[in-house]
């Protein structure tokens, strides 16, 4: 892990705590990241998904949702 200084909002990070219940600054924001990513990776998912179905009918879709949520 890598040491890093950077400015927060303490509002933004007092509401985080509280939210998030994370004992820690430290523990707030890599839970805070973590989040985001995931979040970032299900939109991407979503995305290939609807580029992929274009064109498809519904069972083409659906296979291949099926297909990747058994691959996660």
């Amino acid at each position: 892990m890598s040491a890093t200084q950077i400015d927060i909002d303490d509002d933004a990070l007092a509401d985080a705590m509280r939210l998030s219940q994370a004992k820690t600054r430290k523990d707030t924001v890599n839970l805070a990241l973590r989040e985001d990513a995931e979040r970032r990776r299900r939109t991407e998912a979503r995305l290939r998904h609807f580029r992929a179905a274009r064109g498809w009918d519904e069972e083409g879709f659906e296979r291949q949702h099926r297909a990747e949520k058994g691959a996660a």
